[in-house]
């Protein structure tokens, strides 16, 4: 039953242009969750509740708090996990996650918003990370554009790429954390806290 329900949400994203991991790279992310006995999570962009909801469902243990600001994808999650019964374990909050203070630590943030704004979520949620937790990021490829541009003539899209390459080498030069990057899904990068 729950199978056919995350092909339900799949089916949903596909048809209506919503954005959510790639089956490689959700498959890769919560694997790590799995491997890595990781039981607080908390991820900035919810979209429509698909991927909290495959990360709520590696572990019985695994509380999840996530953060989207479409008020119309908010409530599609809402409803999704409700669908799932997962309630007591993702607790899904409305607002610009810019805006929003939290004040809990996690074992793992998971960064799948608006990508012009990668450094600023990295930087303000830094104070939630519990020494040696992880931050992954989701679409650092960007389609294949990060890597090369000249697949697009769109102006914004030129900037949004210049913004994911800069984040990169945020990554890269940041010496508060170890980061490797994985060429698997849309571009995935797992940055440890030491």
């Amino acid at each position: 039953m729950v199978r056919v329900r995350i092909e339900e949400i799949e089916e949903y994203a596909r048809v209506n242009n919503v954005p959510i991991m790639l089956k490689d790279g959700i498959e890769f992310l919560t694997n790590y969750i799995k491997e890595n006995n990781i039981k607080h999570i908390l991820e900035i962009g919810s979209a429509i509740g698909y991927s909290a909801i495959k990360m709520a469902l590696v572990d019985d243990d695994i509380k999840v708090t996530t953060i989207e600001r479409d008020k119309v994808r908010y409530d599609i999650a809402l409803k999704n996990i409700d669908d799932f019964n997962l309630n007591n374990r993702i607790n899904i909050i409305l607002g610009d996650a810019l805006e929003i203070d939290i004040d809990e630590k996690f074992d793992l943030i998971f960064i799948d918003a608006a990508k012009s704004q990668y450094i600023k979520f990295f930087e303000k949620f830094d104070k939630n990370l519990i020494s040696g937790g992880k931050i992954v990021t989701d679409n650092l490829s960007f389609h294949g554009l990060v890597e090369d541009d000249s697949k697009t003539n769109n102006r914004n899209t030129k900037q949004l790429v210049r913004k994911i390459r800069n984040y990169i080498d945020y990554l890269k030069k940041n010496e508060n954390y170890e980061t490797k990057f994985y060429e698997l899904g849309d571009g995935v990068a797992i940055s440890i806290k030491k």
